[in-house]
Order: structure tokens, then C-alpha cells, then sequence
């Protein structure tokens, strides 16, 4: 019947519609085999020190784009390429490639206050909206096309031909008219971006710095495209439309604080240190330099490639430097921990947290290092560091792991079970989830908080993507 193969099609430029506008609201496209990993979930890293400088980045700016109530977070995907994009409404991804190739604060604050622009203005929900209408569009467009074919192919006429073409020409002139409503939105995002940089008193020169260096990097790979066959408005256009609002603003010509610039060179130099090889580390941070971002870098890379006593001599002679900074106590501790001396570890993870406010990634960290310890006490100790952090972070499974661990040291198997079922529904284990929450239960008296907490396990449904 012809109808299959008709829908089929229709299908096809459907998804091709979709792909095209995943990258809708991002600082540029993603490449293939990104998206393709954001389907899957994307790659999360967790990091108190990155995460909150980018707090500290976002707040002005969301605050003059009126957000502050929404509760909007700024999550780090494991990505070494350029890019930044929002998914749902309430939160900024950024790749840490575009944290580490932001040579001032200002340019990735530019980035921040562009994709502020796709969350003030709403655009995911009306991209969605463009969408559903395209989509009804595309099936009107392929009935009326399956029935030009179908008469072609009664009258002998040789009018399937031109029933394919009916179903393709609208199909394509529905395309375009997807990407012009995309293109539309980054403009308005790029005009938002530089109003509360402006409203913040911030240059938006970062924010020209970054599109331009885009602009250089895919000149000629851009080179007699179709303009109306495009999700993002042409580099060339862009730059030129975004450095004349830029220039006009009073604050072109201000520059990052150098504290704040300071904080900004450690950040990338701790993606460096953590993400890189250890060769490309020592290319990026030379033994000539002696300043404090080289030395932190070479001090993470030397502990990750196994020389734990020459890294600990490192970090400490950046504890001397900086004697409350509670992410060199917070490297110290995670390098001992990791490198199978625990009991080591525990007094300057003590100081981290005591230094970070009680950042609850650092209690996370303590925790474990707690439990890891010769000293079987310190598994009491362990419970409420833990249960004091995932009240503020309930979504971090090894926490989760920990506590059970914790609660299975005093012998409190019904919490540990719970605690596991918790930490296995976080990964996406529904099965383990339900099996471990399932045998709480037993342990637990019917109707107790405990009780209450395995029966929601055992009746949730999976999410989509997660194991039976």
C-alpha cells in the first residue's frame, strides 16, 4: 500500500526536523556524536569549586533577566568542545571545553547571559509549539500528497511523480520555515544576553570574542551554505549584528576583576589537571611557570598519574601559599583517599568543609573517607555527615552507597537497604531498586518513614531510558 512508504517518509523529515533543532538554543551546534550522548543521558561532572564560581557568574545576570525565583542551575557536561545549551526550562548546560577555552570570565559569562536569553524569552516551550505545528503541517502536507500519487497512479498519467513532489515541495517549505523561527530565536537571545550584560554593568566583549572566534573556525566550512537551510543565523552575520550592539554599550571596555580572574585561570587549570593527559598538562602548564594556576594544574596531574608523595608536597606548598582555601585541603584529602591512605585524608577534608561553608559534596567526600578508615567508630560519625549532605544534594547516588555502607557497619540493615535501593534507582537500576526497597520493607513496621520511603521505590514506574 502506498500509504506505508508515504508515512515513512514523512517520519524521516520529521526526525531530520528534530535533530535540526536539538541544537536550537545553543551557543552553536553539537556535533553528531554529542547528541547522540545526550540522548543517552549526558555525561555530568560534579565540582564545588567550578560549580560555585559559576553560581557567582550566572546570579547578576539572572537576576536582571528576572529569574532569580526559578531556581535555575548551570550543570557541567563531560564535552571538551566549545558549547552551551538549556534542555528544560530550569537549567544552563555548559560543556567544560567551554570553561577551559574561556580565556577571561567575561567570555563565558557572555555565553551564560546568551543562553539567559533562550530562558527569558521562553523559547524551548515556543520552539515546541513551532514544532507541533510543523508536525500537523508535515501530515496534512503528506495526505494530500499520497492522494495526488494515488490519483496519478489510477489515471495511468504518470502523476505519482508529481504526488511525490507534492508530498516534498511543502515538506521542505515547512523545513525552512522551522530553522528561520530557530534563527529568529538566537538573534533575540544574542539582543537579551547583551541587555543584562549591560543591566549587570558587564562588557559584552566576552560574548562578541567568543561568536567571532566561531566565526573564524567555520568560515570556510560555511562557505556557500544556504542561509535558509540553517538552525543558527550565518557566523559572518552574527558577528557583525552582535559587535555593533556591543560596541555601543557604555561597558565595552571594562575589564574582569583580576580576583575574579584569578579564580577563573584556577578553574580551567583544574579541568586541565583532572581532564587532560599528563603530557598535554605539562605543554599547557610548563615547569617554567611558577604561578598559581600552573601549579595547581601540574599538582592535580601529578597525583592522577600516580605520584602521590611528590603531589602531596605540591598541594601542600599551595596550602602555604593560600592557607584557607578550601579546595587545596579538599585535593589533599580526595589524593589520599584515592591514593589508599584514608586516615590521612580525614583531617583535611575536616578543614575543606569547615573552610567551603559545609559544601555537601566535600561532607560526601568525608564520608567516605570516614568509612574507608581503619577506625571502625568513624562509621558512626559517617551517618549524619552523609544524611547532612544528601539533604542538601538528594540526587547523588554514591552518597547514597556511602550511607548504606554506614548503616550496614552498625548493623542497621534496614537503612542500608533502603539507602541502597535509593543509591540503584539513582543510577537508573529500577530492578535492583525495587529488590533492595522490597526487602526494607520486611525490615522496617509497616507505616514507619522508612516503610513509607521502600514502597514509593517498589511502585515507582522506571524512567524512560532506565532498566526493568
Amino acid at each position: 500500500m502506498p500509504s506505508r512508504p508515504c508515512a515513512s517518509r514523512s517520519n524521516r523529515s520529521l526526525r531530520w526536523i528534530a535533530a535540526a533543532t536539538a541544537a536550537a538554543v545553543a551557543v552553536a551546534p553539537m556535533s553528531a556524536s554529542a547528541q547522540q550522548r545526550r540522548s543517552a543521558g549526558p555525561p555530568i561532572l560534579r565540582d564545588t569549586e567550578i560549580e560555585q564560581l559559576l553560581r557567582e557568574y550566572t546570579a547578576p545576570i539572572l537576576r536582571a533577566a528576572g529569574l532569580t525565583k526559578q531556581n535555575i542551575q548551570v550543570v557541567l557536561i563531560n564535552d571538551t568542545s566549545f558549547n552551551a545549551f538549556v534542555a528544560d526550562g530550569r537549567r544552563i548546560f555548559v560543556n567544560v571545553g567551554a570553561l577551559r577555552d574561556s580565556e577571561t570570565p567575561n567570555q563565558i559569562i557572555g555565553v551564560l547571559a546568551h543562553e539567559t536569553g533562550h530562558l527569558a524569552g521562553g523559547h524551548l516551550a515556543k520552539l515546541r509549539e513551532e514544532l507541533s505545528r510543523a508536525q500537523t503541517q508535515m501530515v496534512l502536507a503528506t495526505i494530500l500528497g499520497m492522494g495526488a500519487a494515488i490519483a496519478g497512479a489510477r489515471s495511468g498519467s504518470g502523476g505519482g511523480n508529481a504526488g511525490a513532489a507534492a508530498i516534498a515541495a511543502p515538506q521542505a517549505a515547512i523545513i525552512r520555515t522551522v530553522l528561520s523561527y530557530q534563527r529568529q530565536q538566537e538573534e533575540n537571545a544574542d539582543k537579551a544576553g547583551v541587555k543584562f550584560l549591560d543591566a549587570t554593568g558587564q562588557s559584552s566583549k566576552g560574548m562578541y570574542e567568543t561568536f567571532k572566534r566561531f566565526n573564524d573556525q567555520i568560515m570556510y566550512a560555511g562557505r556557500g551554505a544556504d542561509p535558509y537551510m540553517q538552525s543558527h543565523p550565518l557566523p559572518s552575520e552574527r558577528v557583525a549584528a552582535l559587535g555593533e550592539l556591543a560596541r555601543s554599550s557604555p561597558n565595552w571596555e571594562k575589564r574582569d576583576d583580576p580576583a575574579l580572574q584569578l579564580r577563573h585561570d584556577m578553574m580551567r587549570a583544574k579541568i586541565s589537571g583532572f581532564l587532560e593527559r599528563q603530557d598535554t598538562v605539562v605543554r599547557r602548564y610548563t615547569s617554567a611557570a611558577d604561578n598559581l594556576p600552573a601549579r595547581y594544574a601540574r599538582a592535580i596531574a601529578t597525583y592522577r598519574h600516580g605520584d602521590l608523595r611528590t603531589a602531596i608536597a605540591q598541594i601542600d606548598g599551595l596550602i602555604q601559599t593560600q592557607p584557607n582555601n578550601p579546595y587545596f585541603y579538599e585535593l589533599k584529602g580526595q589524593a589520599l583517599l584515592e591514593g589508599g591512605k584514608p586516615d590521612e585524608a580525614i583531617a583535611p577534608l575536616r578543614r575543606a568543609l569547615q573552610l567551603s561553608n559545609r559544601a555537601p559534596l566535600i561532607e560526601i567526600m568525608l564520608g567516605q573517607a570516614l568509612l574507608a578508615s581503619s577506625n571502625a567508630a568513624y562509621a558512626t560519625e559517617a551517618v549524619p555527615i552523609l544524611k547532612a549532605a544528601l539533604a542538601r544534594e538528594p540526587e547523588v547516588p554514591s552518597a547514597y552507597s556511602q550511607l548504606a555502607v554506614a548503616y550496614g557497619k552498625q548493623g542497621n540493615y534496614a537503612e542500608a537497604d533502603l539507602a541502597a535501593a535509593q543509591a540503584a534507582f539513582l543510577r537508573g537500576d529500577s530492578k535492583t531498586a525495587r529488590d533492595l526497597a522490597t526487602r526494607a520493607k520486611t525490615r522496617f513496621a509497616v507505616g514507619t518513614p522508612g516503610w513509607v520511603k521502600a514502597d514509593d521505590i517498589v511502585s515507582a514506574r522506571p524512567l524512560p531510558g532506565q532498566s526493568n
